[in-house]
């Protein structure tokens, strides 16, 4: 028995149109799992990605893009409502939308701070609370996924308000999983470390200081491929981990083992 085979299971994934949600749809595609990109992106751009994740060998039936910004109620609702109608009420939502900036903490925009918070937190609040009201309504489990970070616990300079979303978003993720247990709905987290992507893969590449200071934090030495990310998400949605609710799985190369400095 394949206990990591997700056939017949519907997983909605905001922000699944990003470079490492990308690498989580194919992933959980190729094990069965039916695959709800959530994004902001046009039409024509997601279905573009949507497209090239199902030509990495997953069927293209597995996987459709569903545009809409999760931390707008009505928007979520209609994202959920459309899912449904396609392929019935995901048994997964992952929360998995979400954005960093860098600057010193004593000159960071608040517009930033503002649209870092709405991304990261209030997107992941909304989804996952529309999603669970669905499933108790139904009295169906649910499964809630939230992607956290190492800084959750170990600040990284510069992102301090990325830190601190990261630390919002495991107790609220704790928070679910406390309230709903009762009713077969569960809520875990993934923390990755340094995801060897977008700005971390940048200024690794181009600043030799951050490569240095990076290299310090990251025990293994070496950025996270995302493949490893995905692979925490596989291991949450499976049968492997049915009985884990309000649990933060660390996946970080030993980022949170200790302070950088």
């Amino acid at each position: 028995m394949n206990l990591l085979d997700l056939t017949g299971k519907t997983v909605l994934i905001t922000g699944g149109a990003g470079a490492i949600g990308q690498v989580i749809t194919a992933t959980l595609a190729a094990h069965g799992a039916q695959v709800a990109v959530n994004d902001v992106l046009p039409d024509a751009e997601g279905q573009a990605i949507v497209a090239a994740v199902a030509g990495l060998d997953v069927p293209a039936d597995r996987v459709a893009y569903f545009r809409g910004d999760a931390a707008d109620p009505a928007a979520a609702e209609r994202c959920l409502d459309a899912v449904t109608a396609a392929w019935g009420m995901p048994q997964v939502v992952a929360c998995h939308a979400g954005m960093v900036d860098a600057y010193p903490v004593t000159e960071y925009p608040l517009d930033r701070f503002d649209l870092l918070m709405q991304v990261n937190v209030r997107a992941a609040f909304v989804m996952a609370q529309a999603a669970a009201r669905r499933w108790a309504t139904a009295g169906t489990p649910g499964l809630l996924l939230f992607t956290t970070s190492w800084v959750q616990d170990v600040p990284w300079p510069e992102i301090t308000p990325y830190n601190a979303s990261k630390a919002a978003m495991k107790t609220m993720m704790r928070g679910f999983a406390r309230e709903l247990a009762p009713q077969g709905i569960r809520a875990n987290a993934i923390a990755p470390g340094i995801v060897g992507v977008g700005m971390a893969k940048r200024q690794w590449d181009t600043d030799p200081s951050y490569r240095a200071r990076a290299q310090k934090a990251i025990p293994l030495g070496a950025l996270q491929d995302p493949q490893s990310v995905a692979n925490a998400f596989l291991f949450l949605c499976s049968d492997l981990a049915a009985y884990m609710t309000g649990s933060v799985l660390l996946v970080d190369g030993g980022c949170s083992l200790y302070p950088m400095d």
